[in-house]
């Protein structure tokens, strides 16, 4: 974990949970953008813990939410709650996905009280602070700020720079300071998108049996970018358009309740594309989704932004789309 002034707090506070867990930052809330490093500080808590043999669990909100949905249909609450409460160390990455859901906070918020009781640590992330989050129970709310909040903000220049130079030694390639300054400048906010283009740029050396100079490296992004041109002017009914015609979907089968994989993944694509392209507002594309939650379309924008850089399939649908909304046949 490369530490600079847009994360030093951060990492200081989950350093201390990890060290004296159970004390002065309890609970710690860590909150940021996509792909700044919430999840690394998470996992790096948990691995010193199972280090020190504590007992520990680390879950997402979303599977939280699964696994207490699951115990109420299944009439198994009481392992449920066997399950969240005998800890020494509780992580929760992505807590923002349980707002709107009223039993789950409800659940969350005992759980979270017999954990705090005990003295287990408790760590939490989330992509915005307690007092943003406008679906929070009160009650919840002031318990997450009963300890310490974290904010990590997206590194500067020359923090993108380190964190370039250590996945480089790490990979064992040897990579002139003017292309990772390159990189370093093209992406701003996003780690993960920074390991992607990295990634990228390493692979299309191979491919090609070339050098990763600085002109090799323009004219291999540029060729190869996620962010092919979208006209500002694209609609929301085009992007539906793309989608279903692409996955071979009709737009009740898009907006419906089907929850198989490939619908999931076409209506968390539509979902990302409608708000980074087609700038549509959560509302709206509740309206053109069927309603669904807000927790759950900011999820599936997360989900699908976050995983970009390293699930090829992904970036190939999204690239396609892209093309096709830039340039319609």
């Amino acid at each position: 974990f490369v530490v600079g002034d847009c994360n030093r707090m951060a990492y200081a506070a989950a350093l201390e949970a990890a060290e004296n867990p159970g004390g002065n930052n309890n609970p710690l809330f860590i909150y940021g953008g996509v792909g700044l490093g919430k999840t690394h500080l998470l996992h790096a808590i948990g691995h010193l813990g199972l280090a020190r043999n504590l007992q520990l669990l680390y879950v997402s909100g979303e599977q939280f939410t699964n696994e207490f949905v699951a115990a109420l249909h299944d009439k198994k609450t009481s392992d449920f709650r066997s399950k969240y409460r005998n800890l020494d160390l509780f992580l929760v990455d992505d807590v923002n996905f349980i707002l709107g859901k009223e039993q789950t906070q409800e659940s969350f918020f005992h759980t979270f009280n017999d954990l705090h009781n005990a003295c287990c640590q408790i760590v939490v992330s989330s992509n915005q602070p307690p007092q943003a989050m406008a679906q929070l129970r009160e009650k919840m709310r002031s318990r997450f700020q009963w300890g310490l909040t974290a904010h990590v903000e997206p590194p500067a220049l020359d923090t993108r720079l380190a964190i370039l130079e250590g996945m480089a030694e790490r990979r064992g390639v040897d990579i002139a300071p003017d292309v990772l300054e390159l990189l370093a400048k093209r992406i701003e906010r996003n780690i993960r998108e920074l390991e992607g283009n990295l990634n990228q740029l390493m692979a299309l050396a191979r491919v090609n049996r070339a050098c990763i100079t600085q002109e090799f490296a323009l004219d291999a992004l540029d060729d190869s970018d996620i962010r092919s041109p979208v006209p500002l002017s694209v609609t929301a009914s085009q992007i539906i358009d793309a989608v279903t015609s692409y996955f071979g979907l009709s737009p009740q089968a898009l907006s419906g309740r089907q929850r198989n994989r490939e619908i999931t993944m076409a209506r968390h694509i539509a979902m990302y594309l409608l708000q980074e392209d087609g700038h549509c507002s959560l509302s709206e594309v509740r309206g053109i989704l069927g309603g669904r939650d807000r927790s759950t379309i900011t999820y599936a924008f997360r989900k699908v932004s976050d995983s970009l850089s390293s699930n090829p399939a992904l970036y190939e649908h999204v690239l396609a789309l892209r093309r096709h909304l830039a340039n319609p046949q």
